[in-house]
């Protein structure tokens, strides 16, 4: 059993699907009390973070709906709002060797797994800003002080932990227009001004033209699938 602490575009098909369907079987065993792996050390570590599952649910699905899958399986925990698990099974640095690993010779997910500090701040920044503009200008000033071959274990740990925050509402409006810059090109239908589209319409635009026009930048990034979730949250 395993529930990754990952962004779920890092998991390739199976491991994003195979996921799906443990987190569903985490939350049975949960809810129902059932005692198939209950005191498994994943299990163990989610047990009073309802809340913070059914947001790791809605990660997977949205990544899923980004890859042309339909989930029609709701979590419906909601135990403990904003509070996620303290502890992790493998830090997320290990997270990505043990990915890479895993992954060797096979399909890959969307997101490559990151090889340095860099990378793995291009594909995290606009999900970042969403959040907090300072941290975001903080983490781009470190990272560019940064060689390629530093470590960068600790800024991985930073980015996992930073998107377990909900955006708000400009936050999230700031981030898809910074992302928006990347696809505008591509858009040649009448429109409104950018400020009045809803953000639902406006990340839609940005996953079409993304995958239509492969957007290199984009088509890496976690904000892509990831802020779908907040923006859902930020309309109730």
């Amino acid at each position: 059993m395993r529930i990754w602490d990952l962004h779920p575009g890092y998991l390739n098909r199976r491991s994003l699907l195979g996921e799906h369907r443990e987190l569903h079987g985490m939350v049975s065993i949960i809810v129902n009390g059932k005692k198939g792996y209950s005191r498994h050390p994943e299990t163990l570590r989610w047990m009073d973070c309802g809340w913070a599952l059914n947001k790791r649910h809605q990660l997977l699905s949205a990544e899923m709906r980004l890859r042309g899958y339909n989930d029609k399986s709701p979590v419906n925990t909601r135990k403990n709002k904003c509070r996620w698990p303290d502890t992790f099974i493998d830090e997320p640095y290990v997270q990505i060797r043990l990915l890479r690993e895993k992954y060797r010779d096979k399909e890959p997910g969307r997101i490559p797994l990151p090889q340095n500090a860099q990378q793995i701040w291009r594909q995290h920044k606009y999900a970042v800003m969403a959040r907090n503009v300072s941290l975001y200008k903080k983490i781009g000033a470190d990272v560019a002080r940064m060689s390629p071959r530093d470590d960068f274990s600790g800024l991985a740990r930073l980015l996992v932990e930073t998107l377990r925050t909900p955006p708000s509402q400009g936050g999230l409006k700031n981030a898809l227009q910074h992302m928006w810059g990347y696809v505008s090109d591509g858009y040649k239908a009448s429109r409104a001004p950018l400020h009045a589209w809803p953000l639902t319409d406006l990340l839609a635009r940005i996953q079409d033209l993304t995958f239509k026009h492969s957007q290199p930048y984009l088509m890496e990034s976690v904000a892509l699938s990831e802020l779908a979730v907040w923006i859902k949250d930020n309309r109730m």
